[in-house]
Protein backbone atom coordinates (compact mmCIF):
# COMPACT_ATOMS: atom_id res chain seq x y z
CA UNK A 1 0.00 0.00 0.00
CA UNK A 2 1.94 2.92 0.79
CA UNK A 3 5.35 3.63 2.85
CA UNK A 4 5.89 1.79 6.31
CA UNK A 5 4.98 3.59 9.04
CA UNK A 6 6.83 3.85 12.42
CA UNK A 7 4.77 2.41 15.51
CA UNK A 8 6.22 4.85 17.39
CA UNK A 9 5.07 8.15 15.05
CA UNK A 10 1.47 6.46 14.97
CA UNK A 11 1.73 5.94 19.12
CA UNK A 12 2.95 10.05 19.40
CA UNK A 13 0.39 10.97 16.88
CA UNK A 14 -2.43 9.44 18.85
CA UNK A 15 -1.45 11.25 21.66
CA UNK A 16 -1.23 14.75 19.92
CA UNK A 17 -3.59 14.70 17.56
CA UNK A 18 -7.08 16.61 17.98
CA UNK A 19 -9.69 14.37 18.85
CA UNK A 20 -11.83 15.73 15.84
CA UNK A 21 -9.01 14.85 13.45
CA UNK A 22 -8.85 11.37 14.82
CA UNK A 23 -12.49 10.96 14.40
CA UNK A 24 -12.51 12.06 10.68
CA UNK A 25 -9.39 9.66 10.17
CA UNK A 26 -11.94 7.03 11.78
CA UNK A 27 -14.53 7.75 9.29
CA UNK A 28 -12.71 8.18 6.76
CA UNK A 29 -11.00 4.41 6.74
CA UNK A 30 -13.72 2.52 9.01
CA UNK A 31 -16.79 5.02 8.36
CA UNK A 32 -19.33 6.45 10.16
CA UNK A 33 -20.78 3.66 12.46
CA UNK A 34 -17.62 1.15 12.57
CA UNK A 35 -16.28 4.38 14.41
CA UNK A 36 -18.99 5.33 16.46
CA UNK A 37 -18.87 1.33 17.33
CA UNK A 38 -15.65 1.44 18.70
CA UNK A 39 -15.88 4.86 20.29
CA UNK A 40 -18.41 2.73 22.70
CA UNK A 41 -21.41 5.41 21.42
CA UNK A 42 -24.96 4.13 20.19
CA UNK A 43 -25.64 7.45 18.01
CA UNK A 44 -23.19 7.46 14.68
CA UNK A 45 -24.28 11.03 14.01
CA UNK A 46 -22.10 11.90 17.54
CA UNK A 47 -19.11 11.19 15.21
CA UNK A 48 -19.86 13.97 12.91
CA UNK A 49 -20.24 16.21 15.62
CA UNK A 50 -17.23 15.71 17.03
CA UNK A 51 -15.63 16.21 13.88
CA UNK A 52 -17.22 19.51 13.35
CA UNK A 53 -16.73 20.74 16.73
CA UNK A 54 -19.85 20.68 18.09
CA UNK A 55 -19.62 18.09 20.38
CA UNK A 56 -16.22 16.81 22.74
CA UNK A 57 -16.56 13.19 23.71
CA UNK A 58 -15.84 11.63 27.33
CA UNK A 59 -12.82 10.27 28.50
CA UNK A 60 -13.98 6.94 27.69
CA UNK A 61 -14.49 7.52 24.15
CA UNK A 62 -11.52 9.89 23.66
CA UNK A 63 -9.33 6.62 24.50
CA UNK A 64 -11.17 4.22 22.72
CA UNK A 65 -11.08 6.79 19.84
CA UNK A 66 -7.08 7.61 19.74
CA UNK A 67 -6.41 3.69 20.55
CA UNK A 68 -8.34 2.48 17.64
CA UNK A 69 -6.74 5.38 15.91
CA UNK A 70 -3.41 3.72 16.14
CA UNK A 71 -4.62 0.32 14.95
CA UNK A 72 -6.27 1.46 11.96
CA UNK A 73 -3.18 3.77 10.98
CA UNK A 74 -1.07 0.97 11.54
CA UNK A 75 -3.26 -1.40 9.73
CA UNK A 76 -4.29 0.92 6.52
CA UNK A 77 -1.08 1.80 5.99
CA UNK A 78 -0.07 -1.80 5.37
CA UNK A 79 -3.42 -3.53 4.43
CA UNK A 80 -5.34 -0.98 3.15
CA UNK A 81 -9.02 -0.06 4.45
CA UNK A 82 -10.90 -3.51 4.23
CA UNK A 83 -8.37 -5.53 5.25
CA UNK A 84 -8.54 -3.19 8.26
CA UNK A 85 -12.50 -3.52 8.56
CA UNK A 86 -12.06 -7.55 8.78
CA UNK A 87 -9.05 -7.45 11.25
CA UNK A 88 -11.08 -5.10 13.52
CA UNK A 89 -14.23 -7.29 13.37
CA UNK A 90 -12.64 -10.43 13.38
CA UNK A 91 -11.79 -13.18 16.12
CA UNK A 92 -8.30 -12.37 17.22
CA UNK A 93 -6.34 -15.21 19.26
CA UNK A 94 -4.55 -12.70 21.10
CA UNK A 95 -7.75 -10.89 23.00
CA UNK A 96 -9.08 -13.92 24.02
CA UNK A 97 -10.59 -14.67 20.90
CA UNK A 98 -12.30 -11.55 21.41
CA UNK A 99 -12.37 -8.99 18.09
CA UNK A 100 -10.26 -6.16 18.89
CA UNK A 101 -13.50 -3.72 18.06
CA UNK A 102 -15.20 -5.42 20.71
CA UNK A 103 -12.28 -5.22 23.17
CA UNK A 104 -12.11 -1.09 21.96
CA UNK A 105 -15.84 -0.54 22.80
CA UNK A 106 -15.69 -2.29 26.23
CA UNK A 107 -12.82 -0.81 27.29
CA UNK A 108 -13.13 1.54 30.86
CA UNK A 109 -9.68 1.72 31.16
CA UNK A 110 -6.20 1.91 29.14
CA UNK A 111 -5.74 -1.55 30.81
CA UNK A 112 -8.64 -2.90 29.15
CA UNK A 113 -6.69 -1.76 26.06
CA UNK A 114 -3.19 -3.04 26.83
CA UNK A 115 -3.13 -5.64 23.96
CA UNK A 116 -4.57 -4.36 21.22
CA UNK A 117 -2.52 -1.87 19.48
CA UNK A 118 0.36 -4.57 20.08
CA UNK A 119 -2.02 -7.08 18.13
CA UNK A 120 -2.03 -4.91 15.50
CA UNK A 121 1.30 -4.29 15.22
CA UNK A 122 2.13 -7.70 14.92
CA UNK A 123 -0.37 -7.93 12.06
CA UNK A 124 1.18 -5.10 10.13
CA UNK A 125 4.10 -5.98 10.80
CA UNK A 126 4.14 -9.14 8.73
CA UNK A 127 2.81 -6.95 5.46
CA UNK A 128 6.66 -6.41 5.76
Amino acid sequence: MSLAIVPEQVSEEAARLPVDEIAAFLQHHLGQRMTAYISGVTDPKMVSRWIAGRNTPRDEPKMRLREGYQVVRLLVSAYGDETAKAWLFGSNTRLDDQAPAYVLRHASNWEDLRFVVPAARMFAGAAS
